[in-house]
């Protein structure tokens, strides 16, 4: 029977995270394990891999602010001479709508925090970023009605925000964690987890093989509740996998200058460009969206809704008005897994011994997973280094009342 220090369960951009944030800073044996054949099969891969700061919580500002570091420095951060993903800088802006200061507001606190931003209005806005339409006024969805685009207000930039490959990032903490004598097993699910006296022995494998270990980190994602299950924990949280909806389509050339990353608050739509800036990906930002459940993670609708597209465009073409009426539309469907209590994840400790959760991120977990992986493995380790976090794990406490917040969506 094989025997590890520490097991990782689910290898997308958390718990490769973990699993390569605890083997840079110590001997301990771990092992990581992938139900799915490859890489970027599960959440992670159908991530928008968006790297803003912008948070109503400042710790959560702070988090961001650590994570996106190790991504800006991703060569350094990996150890790889030639690592797959990079750091697409291209901004991130914020169109607050109607609300005259927003934009003024965030921008002295996110200042305040270290954060790199600037105010816009809508002059400055329309010579940076040409293609974009500055209109207050959000679009008449259920009428189709035409409006004259007018409006005033301040926008934010994030001035070193931007976006990864999702896909690239995973692979690239894969390469290290092995290179650093991680053990990586795709096609191996946990079937069992075994508890003697409340504190793990090891966990079963589909076709039979134990394997032993004093510690299991559930980093699994949508499938996360089958472990607490199979561990026998009844956590006091409702975490769902939810399905999300994106929306891709070629960029034509009508669309001039440069395109940063877009939240409209507005009108409830984020985009941004992808492929060298020759595609668009459209998504939603309303709590609404993200609040369809899933039953079975192995099995939900991949295709997006036709009217999920309509809707989604419709705005698009309203903060993009040069983009014209043709070129082919593609879609796709991932998963969230969404702590709906919060919408902040669970890590840490649970009250089973050695089974600690990194669970529910709610939308937030890919911008976030370097320094939440920093947080487990200096809980875990007791040794800091760099790329570090100072926001302590109890504050995603398993333990913790739930975070009083009024927005609860992607956005929070």
């Amino acid at each position: 029977m094989k025997s590890y220090d520490v097991i990782v369960i689910g290898a997308g951009i958390i718990g490769t995270s973990i699993a390569w944030q605890i083997a840079r800073r110590s001997t301990l044996k771990v092992a990581v394990l992938e139900k799915g054949t490859g890489p970027g099969e599960g959440s992670s891969g159908a991530s928008s891999a968006i790297c803003r700061y912008r948070y109503t919580l400042n710790e959560m500002v702070s988090l961001a602010r650590d994570g996106i570091d190790a991504y800006q420095n991703w060569q350094q951060f990996t150890e790889l001479k030639q690592p797959r993903a990079s750091f697409n800088n291209d901004g991130v802006l914020w169109m607050p709508g109607d609300d005259p200061d927003w934009a003024n507001k965030e921008h002295r606190r996110l200042n305040g925090l270290g954060i790199a931003t600037e105010v816009l209005d809508n002059n400055e806005l329309a010579e940076r970023f040409p293609a974009i339409n500055s209109c207050t006024i959000v679009p008449d969805l259920i009428h189709g009605e035409d409006h004259i685009c007018q409006g005033h207000t301040g926008n934010l930039l994030e001035k070193d925000a931007g976006y990864v490959d999702p896909v690239s990032a995973v692979q690239d903490l894969l390469e290290a964690c092995k290179k650093n004598n991680v053990d990586v097993l795709f096609n191996t699910q946990a079937n069992e987890i075994q508890v003697r006296g409340n504190r793990i022995q090891g966990l079963g494998l589909d076709g039979g093989q134990r394997i032993s270990t004093p510690l299991i980190i559930n980093a699994s994602g949508p499938w996360c509740r089958q472990l607490f299950r199979a561990a026998g924990l009844d956590i006091n949280w409702n975490l769902q996998p939810v399905r999300i909806q994106v929306i891709y389509r070629d960029r034509p050339v009508e669309l001039k200058g440069h395109i940063p990353v877009t939240i409209d608050m507005g009108s409830g739509i984020y985009f941004r460009t992808q492929n060298r800036g020759q595609q668009l990906l459209v998504s939603s930002v309303r709590e609404e969206d993200e609040r369809e459940e899933v039953s079975d993670p192995d099995s939900y609708v991949t295709e997006h809704d036709a009217e999920f597209e309509h809707r989604t465009l419709h705005l698009l073409h309203h903060r993009l008005p040069a983009l014209p009426y043709r070129g082919k539309i593609r879609g796709n469907c991932g998963l969230y897994t969404v702590n709906l209590d919060d919408v902040h994840p669970l890590v840490g400790p649970s009250e089973i011994d050695g089974f600690w959760l990194a669970n529910g991120f709610s939308g937030h977990g890919f911008k976030l997973a370097p320094a939440i992986g920093s947080m487990v493995a200096q809980a875990i380790t007791g040794v800091k280094t760099s790329y570090d976090t100072e926001i302590p794990i109890s504050f995603f406490s398993i333990e913790r009342n739930p975070i009083s917040i009024a927005d609860k969506s992607v956005l929070a």
